[in-house]
């Protein structure tokens, strides 16, 4: 046995502590309990993120308030959810550091959907760095674009016109010099 997992009895504690993803026991967008694994992701100690909003988790609140809702959406549709988004870094050497990051969470009371989750991350950036500052919009917009979805659907999800997100397209082609959408999707999603 490591010593890693010498003291620990083999239940379902242990296999949440120990699990190779990051998981979060959440109510009201508030964390209740959260992994070895995601505390390592965030650089973050337990009392640093228990009993705190996922907000510190984000680049930003806007990011926070306007993911919320389409987790709603989503939670209210489905009873679950998952994306793909750019999350910050809370402590450590890396603090403020923004990352790719997988994220699927699912409701525990389909009737009121913040009420109480589960939450997994898995964090990207081995196999996907940022590369270029971007700003939140920018970074909502890139996660869409790689979830293969078009300006009407961006639009639509994010609550704002079509023409609008061809506009921060465009703006994120030049940032990663793309030719096409593909082309920019394609360098979103190298290292």
């Amino acid at each position: 046995m490591s010593p890693v997992t010498a003291n620990w009895s083999l239940d379902y504690r242990t296999a949440f502590e120990l699990a190779p993803i990051g998981l979060v026991l959440s109510r009201e967008r508030l964390i209740v309990d959260c992994n070895l694994e995601l505390r390592t992701m965030f650089g973050a100690d337990l009392e640093d993120l228990v009993g705190h909003s996922f907000e510190l988790l984000y680049p930003s609140s806007d990011e926070f308030e306007r993911t919320g809702a389409r987790i709603l959406q989503e939670l209210n549709a489905h009873g679950w959810y998952t994306d793909e988004r750019v999350m910050k870094r809370v402590g450590g050497a890396r603090a403020g550091e923004l990352f790719w990051c997988h994220v699927s969470g699912r409701s525990l009371d389909p009737k009121r959907p913040h009420a109480a989750g589960i939450w997994s991350f898995e964090d990207l950036s081995a196999r996907r760095s940022i590369g270029v500052e971007l700003t939140a919009r920018e970074r909502e917009i890139a996660a869409l674009l790689i979830e293969g979805l078009t300006s009407k659907l961006i639009g639509k999800r994010l609550g704002i016109s079509p023409r609008t997100v061809d506009v921060y397209r465009a703006r994120l082609m030049k940032k990663y010099h793309a030719r096409t959408t593909a082309d920019l999707v394609q360098r979103l999603l190298r290292v």
